[in-house]
């Protein structure tokens, strides 16, 4: 089951669910269906350091560094 990120168009509250395919989210809150499906945060931290410098390398080649802090930038 994938994890998703909702937020409620009647209380506004923002949370997390686990979801199957056949199954109808709602709010934990309120018990609302009106839901809006969020982008997912990425993970701040990374375990990885190989990957995180792939990542920003593949990220400069794009043109786009605008989801690494400057101090990651200067890792390159």
């Amino acid at each position: 089951m994938p994890l998703y990120a909702y937020s409620c168009n009647d209380c506004e509250a923002e949370f997390e669910l686990l979801v199957r395919s056949s199954d109808t989210p709602e709010c934990p809150a309120c018990k609302s269906q009106k839901l809006t499906q969020q982008l997912s945060r990425i993970c701040k931290e990374i375990k990885y350091p190989a990957i995180a410098k792939s990542w920003r390398r593949r990220a400069a080649a794009e043109g786009d560094l605008s989801n690494f802090s400057k101090a990651e930038r200067g890792k390159l």
